[in-house]
């Protein structure tokens, strides 16, 4: 184990290995070194990052809870970052996990339920943490300007992360993104990229951008770094493991969009379990998709009982998920089926009933893909797919002032009057 030297205290801080031993396709598993690389050169499969297991075997608890109140706190489990003046980072993470005892009621469950509440993260989403490790890693490989396709929080944190760092930025986005999330992209004073186009379009976009000579220099962090990127999610499973004591709940409700988030949490929720910091539940857990009914080729493959992912053209408010052609949507449904969970999805009034119901019950203001997985959640209590009487976990991943549109024509002041003790009279408030 190597050292730093704090210059402010002059003490030695021990470092931690890198766990990371090389970069594993998820098709065939063909393994690379770790480069910037994300997809392999045999099967074309999507690539992920692999680790020495003996490495993470001599992780412990007393290890992790003496580590910042961050996600670096995990950095003995992640791919970078284990030197802290190396990071590019908003140092996010240990989000709160939120009783929420009043949803519960109006729900019919009768376990505890928690909201995992990402909202709280410094550009107010899970992106930060993904965001976080992807440019750690981006910068270990020399890389000088970070990039992204986002459908908006990725852009968000991207752009936020580089202005930290002092490095130029450059983040591509759909030209009809809520106006919210261009604003708190545009203020941080990178270059930002409107395309005519769905994400997907944009997407496709930068896959091309990061083969050219002009880009080459650029760090995507979806794109080129993206299996860096992808394990800053495990975090999230780390967290809630943490937070209930050193426990994995029994259920687990997850927003997907490329599917990538919820084979994370899943993954994070395995490793503990082999690396022993924690015991699975009795029975296992059981993973929970949630989809908008506009952008829902995921579910629609589960409820079809098929692999085959047909892409979309996605539609609806809730545009954070809005990927027509979910890059891990196979591997989703893989551990969905493997728990014994499911996926379901949910229409623009639903949305909107979600946002408010979780709002109301628990004092959470959510975006929209918060609005999916809690109109879902009622969904799964109702049709018995998810049992009551078990321990359940929701996610939110983002902030409701980044998407006001969804709900402002719905709320407003519930009274209106003079500034008068008699007009509080007539208009009831007085009794």
């Amino acid at each position: 184990m190597t050292s730093i030297i704090d210059a402010t205290s002059r003490q030695t801080t021990p470092v931690a290995p890198n766990p990371a031993r090389a970069l594993v396709c998820r098709g065939c598993g063909t393994e690379y070194p770790l480069i910037a690389q994300h997809a392999c050169y045999e099967c074309f499969g999507p690539l992920e990052v692999g680790y020495d297991s003996a490495a993470l075997a001599r992780v412990t608890r007393a290890d992790i809870e003496a580590g910042p109140g961050n996600l670096w706190r995990y950095a003995a489990l992640l791919p970078t970052g284990q030197d802290p003046t190396a990071r590019v980072t908003l140092d996010p993470g240990l989000t709160p996990l939120v009783p929420a005892a009043g949803l519960a009621a109006e729900l019919g469950i009768r376990a505890p339920l928690w909201v995992k509440d990402d909202s709280a993260n410094p550009t107010h989403s899970f992106k930060d943490r993904v965001v976080s490790v992807a440019l750690t890693a981006a910068r270990g490989l020399g890389f000088t300007r970070f990039a992204c396709a986002s459908t908006g929080n990725l852009a968000n944190s991207v752009a936020a992360h580089a202005a930290r760092a002092g490095v130029p930025s450059v983040v591509f986005i759909p030209g009809d993104l809520e106006q919210g999330k261009v604003v708190t992209t545009a203020v941080y004073g990178g270059d930002l990229v409107a395309v005519d186009g769905s994400y997907d379009d944009v997407n496709r976009l930068c896959g091309e951008l990061v083969e050219t000579d002009e880009f080459a220099d650029t760090a995507f962090v979806n794109v080129n770094v993206r299996p860096y990127y992808a394990e800053g999610s495990k975090t999230l499973g780390y967290e809630v493991a943490e937070q209930l004591g050193w426990r994995i709940p029994e259920q687990v409700v997850i927003p997907m969009a490329s599917g990538e988030l919820l084979t994370k949490i899943d993954k994070a929720f395995s490793e503990l379990v082999e690396i022993g910091l924690v015991e699975a539940p009795a029975n296992g857990w059981k993973v929970f998709g949630a989809q908008s009914a506009g952008c829902n080729p995921i579910a629609a493959a589960l409820h079809a009982e098929t692999d085959v992912i047909t892409p979309v053209r996605p539609t609806g408010i809730a545009k954070s998920l809005n990927i027509g052609d979910p890059a891990a949507g196979l591997y989703a449904l893989e551990a969905v089926r493997r728990t014994g969970g499911w996926m379901d999805h949910a229409d623009d009034d639903e949305i909107r009933q979600g946002i408010r119901q979780l709002a109301r019950t628990t004092g959470v203001f959510a975006e929209t893909a918060g609005g999916v997985t809690v109109a879902v959640l009622g969904k799964l209590v109702a049709s018995g797919r998810l049992d009551p009487d078990a321990e359940t976990v929701v996610y939110n991943t983002g902030e409701g002032l980044k998407t006001l549109d969804a709900v402002a024509a719905q709320v407003g002041p519930t009274y209106r009057l003079k500034p008068s003790l008699r007009a509080a009279r007539d208009a009831g408030l007085l009794g």
